[in-house]
């Protein structure tokens, strides 16, 4: 299996399968002589973790992160080295045996047949690499890149829709996301928000939602054409999350409804004279490239295809 890597001159691969002993990432492309402890990741990967309320996963994990390559410490606190980071999270509650009776079934929603049609084998256990337990290898990589990035640029993303419960563009508050269980970005929505889905989780069933992500800080100039475009990149690295079905840039679909009047963010000069986009319709990117607005995306999740309603299927059998 290839395609594990994601990125060019920072560069993210990661490793592992949903039950099996550990999961970790090496990255590589880092620069040398950023501080950089376990402590700088675990407070991402605590919010990540699963168990943490009803509406997660119940599997318990500590997602404790292990730095084993990469940072040395030469007396002034441990700082990279400018060679590849390697990251390791042990497996802590694997529970293989659940995943028995449908080990030869192809469940619907799931990729069990597509990497059985693949590879000829595949590991049934949560769904192996196709898990979502990867993910919290991004995060942990996320978390180096943030140190990377530095204190200027500012990322943010939260729940702004719930089934077909919205959240109104003006009314969404990305400082509310981490007081909730739902991550939602309004703090105004979460008691009808937590009803809904408690009836969702009733009826043995699941439901999709939309997160929304806004990076501000981003200088102009980032990115580059055709082939490396920004949000190219962006909507990649965002598309291959699982359960992702949709990415939006900016005004995204909507944007097929809008006039070019409507749609071309107009500009002016500032009283420093420097440039001020009126409005924010691209998402922060023209041709590929960074215009120093925010960045702004949308990202669609499918509902988990893990329910206890009865769906029809096959067998490797027939």
């Amino acid at each position: 299996m290839s395609h594990n890597t994601f990125g060019h001159l920072f560069r993210v691969t990661t490793w592992g399968e949903s039950h099996g002993p550990a999961i970790g990432c090496v990255v590589d492309g880092c620069p040398p002589n950023i501080p950089l402890t376990e402590a700088d990741l675990q407070p991402w990967l605590d919010r990540r973790k699963p168990g943490g309320s009803r509406f997660v996963t119940q599997r318990q994990e500590s997602d404790t992160a292990r730095i084993l390559s990469g940072v040395f410490d030469d007396g002034d606190g441990p700082v990279t080295t400018g060679t590849p980071i390697s990251i390791l999270i042990d497996n802590e509650d694997q529970r293989s045996k659940d995943y028995g009776e449908i080990a030869r079934a192809y469940r619907p929603g799931h990729a069990d047949f597509t990497y059985q049609a693949k590879y000829g084998v595949r590991d049934p256990r949560g769904g192996g690499r196709s898990s979502a337990r990867e993910t919290a290898m991004r995060v942990a990589a996320g978390a180096v890149a943030r140190k990377v990035l530095g204190d200027g640029i500012r990322i943010r993303a939260g729940v702004v829709q719930l089934g077909p419960h919205r959240i109104a563009p003006d009314a969404v508050d990305f400082d509310a996301v981490y007081d909730n269980a739902l991550f939602a970005a309004s703090a105004a929505v979460v008691p009808a928000w937590e009803t809904y889905l408690d009836g969702v989780r009733k009826a043995g069933s699941s439901i999709g939602a939309v997160v929304a992500l806004e990076v501000t800080g981003v200088p102009a100039g980032w990115g580059a054409p055709l082939y490396g475009k920004l949000d190219a990149e962006l909507a990649a690295a965002m598309m291959s999350i699982n359960a992702v079905k949709g990415v939006e840039i900016g005004a995204g679909f909507e944007a097929a409804e809008l006039s070019g009047e409507e749609n071309a963010d107009q500009m002016r000069l500032g009283d420093d004279g420097q440039l001020i986009f009126l409005s924010n319709h691209a998402g922060g990117v023209l041709g590929g490239i960074s215009t120093g607005q925010p960045l702004t995306a949308r990202v669609a999740f499918k509902p988990t295809s893990s329910i206890l309603t009865l769906r029809q299927t096959v067998t490797r059998d027939g």
